[in-house]
């Protein structure tokens, strides 16, 4: 059975409009202690704003986090995969494009966030994760023994 996005993924999101300052966005990400916040027009999602993009256009962009809006720093256009997508899929997606979040999408309503460590905390895959390293362990045990048969002819 393969896992979907919505089996691993977060189902409560923080969004901010794209009209809210830089610092009100922080403060926000501070207050529900989150790496980032889905950038919202009139409820639809446009854009991401991450610890990342605050770091590299806020602080070493030199701009004053009171006056600039958050749709000025924010990430767009936004990536987004659907609920019932497998995670495989939605994982080759996040390293192609090299992102972390991605947000969670069911009939063009947004329901949630997955991100790289949603997927490497899920149970279900950590227990796939488990699976694959005792094959390849015993794959070298046995590739071990054999060799040792091989030197004792």
């Amino acid at each position: 059975m393969s896992l979907k996005v919505e089996d691993v993924m977060v189902g409560q999101v923080i969004s901010v409009s794209e009209m809210a300052t830089v610092k009100e966005a922080a403060e926000l990400m501070n207050l529900h202690e989150i790496g980032c916040l889905i950038v919202v027009n009139n409820g639809n999602p446009i854009g991401i704003v991450t610890e990342k993009d605050m770091m590299k256009r806020v602080i070493l962009g030199s701009v004053d986090p009171e006056k600039t809006k958050v749709s000025v720093i924010m990430s767009s256009p936004l990536i987004m995969v659907d609920s019932q997508m497998k995670l495989e899929e939605a994982s080759k997606i996040m390293r192609e494009r090299k992102i972390k979040k991605l947000p969670v999408i069911e009939n063009r309503r947004l329901v949630g966030l997955v991100t790289i460590t949603d997927i490497v905390r899920s149970p279900e895959v950590m227990k796939m994760m488990i699976k694959t390293i005792k094959r390849n362990i015993i794959k070298e045990l046995m590739a071990s023994i054999e060799e040792k048969l091989e030197l004792e002819k």
